[in-house]
């Protein structure tokens, strides 16, 4: 469960949204959409702890250090970082305590889910930005945190990639965890989150997808 306390966020003096007051249920599958520069992101760091805000609170019923994993943007990561691709994923076993034949095994499983076999040497400046978005996923999913954060998760991936992120979000919400997507894909959007909350125009609107990508004309729906 996250519940959000007349959360207000932003630069200091300039919140970016009225007072949100919201509760996303455990398990629960929800999209967060809005023009750029609405405070999608910045909302999404409030709730994973990396960011204060300006007022009010954000209460998990887990502990944020081990309970949440949070998926940046590309545009965080520093790409001349010398570490393999291999190295990047296996970052998501940190704070972890697996015996060496468990991390070996799973971090198999995660290359081959995420269709990275084959480039585990391949340096960070080496990757396509596909290729960099599904080693970043692939991290994540070995965390194995019951809170999962993703911002703009689609980004860089071609049709193959999006279909596995798809794929993995349905099986992460299925297996019971909490996930909440930042995404301009409203037609994904549609498709695969059913509830979602819009930042528009200063306001935070909370409910079926369906009904509140109708609300947005001026971005754009595949």
């Amino acid at each position: 469960m996250i519940r959000c306390q007349t959360l207000v966020w932003g630069a200091p003096g300039q919140p970016l949204t009225t007072p949100l007051s919201l509760e996303l249920e455990s398990a629960s599958l929800t999209a967060i959409i809005g023009a750029n520069g609405c405070g999608k992101s910045s909302l999404l760091k409030v709730i994973a702890g990396l960011q204060k805000p300006l007022r009010g609170s954000v209460a998990m019923r887990v502990p944020r250090q081990s309970g949440i994993s949070f998926l940046p943007q590309q545009l965080h990561l520093d790409r001349q970082f010398p570490i393999s691709l291999e190295e990047l994923v296996a970052a998501g076993f940190w704070g972890r305590r697996l015996s060496a034949q468990l991390r070996t095994q799973r971090l198999k499983n995660a290359l081959e889910d995420w269709h990275l076999s084959g480039l585990e040497q391949r340096p960070l400046m080496a990757l396509s930005g596909g290729e960099l978005q599904r080693a970043l996923l692939a991290r994540l999913s070995l965390a194995d945190a019951p809170v999962l954060l993703l911002d703009e998760p689609h980004a860089a991936l071609d049709e193959l990639g999006q279909r596995l992120l798809w794929q993995h979000i349905h099986a992460w919400h299925t297996e019971g965890r909490t996930v909440v997507v930042v995404c301009h894909d409203l037609a994904a959007v549609r498709q695969h989150i059913p509830r979602t909350l819009l930042i528009k125009n200063g306001q935070c609107i909370y409910g079926p997808s369906s009904e509140l990508i109708q609300q947005t004309p001026h971005m754009q729906v595949a």
